[in-house]
């Protein structure tokens, strides 16, 4: 998602300036190209080698007669945007108020002035986060179009976001936006259907396909809300570790018609769904005590839930909507005929297919299937969640 995006790297005097090492890693891991900047203050927490070394550039440190900020943030240089990251009170204010005595200050005055993106993710103790002249600041820098990564408030600290979230923001500023001020809905998961007060009924879904979207739909411009469900039954050495959304409006929900009222909900004002989640077929009528153990036989009398699809097209007839196929076959003809089929009942955009087997994987074959033709796609589910997201969006041009 950051594939040749030049990263001006704004470090200032946070401690979580210790962080700015696996930040630089982390952008350039996704393609970036990073060149960091630093004030005094960050230089006696981090010592400029260690950002040298996880930029493989020269930082800058102050300026000089080179006018390092117009080289870096002015129109048409090197930066595509400009990153502040971690951003103290101090800092904030300073960028509000027009202060230029730091070179982060001067780049970020530059880069406003040449129209450059600015994001910004603020670190700093919860109560110096919650001081008026701070909130005003940031308000005035948000009017101006300057993206804030909202903090981890944890142990009264406003702890820098992760790096997941900031690289997504960055991403977000810089990329094209074909959706911007569309609202998206994103189902996603294995929702689970209560046997008793201890057993479920499930499937493999993690979840990953359906956050791989909602992430894609954020960083080309959507407001998304993301209708999750549980991640499936996992081996530990399995065990997911993207789980915290900050891309996404998250409503949790574990059954089935939880996650059809959530999701009827949620598309009252969206101009597109796009149904990832394994949804139950099947529910039962749950026994309100644990079911002993030691039974002979025991029966489960199974019922069908209703499909999601048809329920939100019945309720919502011109909504925009993006289906998923999940079959088992291993056969394309088979998976594009049962696409079709679900793509006319319920009117869909188009329909990605896939076989049960990539479930809990990180990468994935699928189909994606239209009216009168379809495309194969073999790669990782990120990738794959940014084609469905264009494609998605092509439709609501």
């Amino acid at each position: 998602m950051l594939d040749g995006v030049n990263v001006a790297l704004g470090v200032t005097g946070s401690i979580a300036a210790v962080k700015t090492v696996e930040l630089a890693h982390e952008l350039r891991r996704r393609g970036a190209n990073v060149r960091a900047v630093m004030t005094g203050s960050a230089q006696g927490i981090l010592h400029p080698w260690a950002v040298e070394f996880a930029t493989d550039n020269e930082v800058v440190t102050e300026i000089t007669g080179k006018v390092e900020h117009v080289a870096l943030c002015g129109r048409d240089e090197w930066a595509d945007v400009l990153l502040v990251a971690p951003a103290t009170a101090n800092t904030v204010g300073k960028i509000a108020n027009v202060v230029d005595d730091t070179p982060v200050t001067t780049c970020a005055t530059t880069a406003i002035g040449a129209g450059l993106p600015v994001v910004v993710a603020p670190a700093m103790h919860e109560p110096m986060y919650d001081h008026p002249g701070v909130l005003e600041s940031i308000e005035k820098l948000e009017s101006w179009g300057i993206e804030f990564v909202d903090p981890r408030v944890e142990e009264e600290k406003a702890k820098i976001a992760t790096e997941d979230a900031i690289a997504l923001a960055v991403a977000r500023a810089t990329g094209d936006a074909p959706l911007v001020g569309k609202e998206v809905v994103v189902t996603s998961g294995a929702t689970a259907e209560s046997v008793d007060p201890v057993r479920l009924l499930t499937n493999r879904s993690s979840g990953k396909m359906g956050r791989a979207v909602a992430r894609a739909a954020f960083v080309l411009g959507a407001n998304v809300t993301l209708v999750h469900a549980t991640v499936g039954p996992r081996n530990l050495s399995g065990a997911d570790t993207d789980t915290e959304v900050t891309y996404a409006d998250l409503v949790e929900v574990e059954s089935a018609s939880e996650m059809l009222d959530a999701t009827l909900d949620a598309c009252a004002e969206a101009d597109a769904l796009v149904s990832v989640a394994a949804i139950s077929d099947y529910t039962v009528d749950a026994a309100d005590e644990k079911i002993r153990s030691g039974q002979d036989e025991l029966t489960l009398s199974l019922s069908p839930t209703p499909k999601l699809i048809d329920s939100v097209r019945e309720e919502y007839p011109d909504l925009r909507i993006v289906g998923f196929k999940t079959e088992t076959s291993g056969d394309d003809e088979a998976m594009v005929e049962a696409a079709r089929k679900t793509l006319s009942r319920a009117g869909l955009a188009f329909v990605v297919a896939n076989d049960a087997s990539v479930m809990g994987s990180d990468e994935t074959r699928a189909l994606l299937v239209h009216e009168s033709a379809f495309t194969a796609y073999s790669g990782t589910k990120v990738s794959l969640g940014m084609e469905v997201a264009r494609a998605m969006a092509a439709t609501l041009q």
